[in-house]
């Protein structure tokens, strides 16, 4: 069974990105200042990503929060102070 998931995903794609992007735009002739900032745009990209879209969470207390939630709950005999 293997437990990879999306963030060791990002964490390959990162060196991945810097060394092979920036090796790639190396040799087809891009300057070296050039394709080593494009190979780190992509990896902060990738970073980006995993921090603020898919944002990483701890699944206790995202279960925790779901199940507690009683905002959404109707009481169907409100309490009367009279």
């Amino acid at each position: 069974m293997t437990m990879t998931g999306y963030y060791d995903f990002v964490l390959g794609v990162i060196p991945l990105a810097l060394f092979g992007v920036s090796g790639a735009l190396t040799v087809v002739g891009v300057g070296t200042t050039i394709s080593v900032l494009v190979a780190a745009s992509i990896a902060v990209a990738f970073m980006g990503h995993a921090l603020f879209v898919r944002t990483p969470t701890d699944r206790k207390s995202a279960e925790t929060d779901r199940t507690t939630d009683h905002s959404s709950r109707v009481e169907t005999n409100p309490v009367r102070s009279d």
